[in-house]
C-alpha cells in the first residue's frame, strides 16, 4: 500500500513537472511578438482578434485601466485557453 502511494505520488510529480516544462517552452517573453499601443488600438473591434488580460489579480484589482472587451485570464487557467479560444483567432495578451 505504501509503495502504491509513493509511486502515485511520483507519477503526479513527473506529470506535472512535464506540464510545467511544455508550457515554459512553448514560448518565452523574449520570443513572444510585440506590438505597439497604436498597433492593438488598431486591431481593437476586429472580430479575428481576442484580447486577453493576463495581469496578475492584485495588479488587475489596482489598476484603473482596463481594455474594453478583453477577457481577464489567468496563468492558472493556461492549460484551458487551447480549447476554449478559436485556433483560427489571434489572441494578444496583456499584462500591463
Amino acid at each position: 500500500m505504501r509503495k502504491t502511494k509513493l509511486i502515485m505520488s511520483m507519477s503526479g510529480v513527473m506529470v506535472l513537472t512535464a506540464i510545467w516544462m511544455f508550457a515554459c517552452s512553448v514560448v518565452s517573453a523574449a520570443d513572444a511578438p510585440r506590438m505597439s499601443t497604436e498597433e492593438l488600438k488598431g486591431l481593437l473591434g476586429n472580430p479575428d482578434v481576442i484580447i486577453l488580460d493576463v495581469r496578475t489579480g492584485g495588479d488587475w484589482d489596482a489598476s484603473d485601466s482596463k481594455i474594453t472587451g478583453a477577457i481577464r485570464e489567468t496563468k492558472e487557467n493556461f492549460e484551458n485557453w487551447t480549447d476554449k479560444y478559436p485556433k483560427d483567432k489571434t489572441l494578444v495578451l496583456y499584462c500591463s
